[in-house]
């Protein structure tokens, strides 16, 4: 879990409760690391995020669930932010219109890809959640 008693645990919750894209790196069959930058939301435990079925990143976790995650540094380097975990896709998880909280943070967001909350549910309707194991950074 994280420790946010911690300066840099209250950072990197900081950072997952604000920050709009997170990197998500899942493996190829072929071992090839394949990272792509996501939209997500965090609960306070898990990553949540939305993606269309015919994406890479869905039957990479499907072989290999185990995914890394990050978001870019400051401009110095610093601010690291590197969570392992595993990921798995939710076959009964509410459609993206149904999560209230993800709407709101990405609502702009989907006006400006030039779609609509329902839209981007039809067309992001495979959910993926990352329980974190490990967090890193500094």
């Amino acid at each position: 879990m994280l420790d946010t008693t911690t300066e840099w645990g209250r950072l990197a919750e900081r950072r997952l409760r604000e920050e709009e894209v997170i990197w998500l790196t899942t493996v190829r069959r072929d071992g090839q690391p394949q990272p792509i930058p996501v939209w997500f939301l965090w609960d306070g435990e898990t990553i949540l995020i939305y993606s269309r079925p015919d994406q890479q990143k869905v039957r990479n976790i499907r072989h290999n669930p185990k995914v890394s995650l990050h978001f870019n540094t400051d401009e110095y380097g610093d601010s690291v932010v590197r969570i392992d975990g595993v990921a798995e896709i939710v076959p009964d998880a509410p459609p993206v219109t149904e999560v209230p909280e993800m709407i709101e943070k990405y609502r702009d967001g989907i006006r400006r890809i030039g779609s609509d909350p329902e839209s981007f549910a039809r067309d992001y309707s495979v959910a993926i959640r990352v329980v974190p194991q490990r967090f890193y950074g500094w």
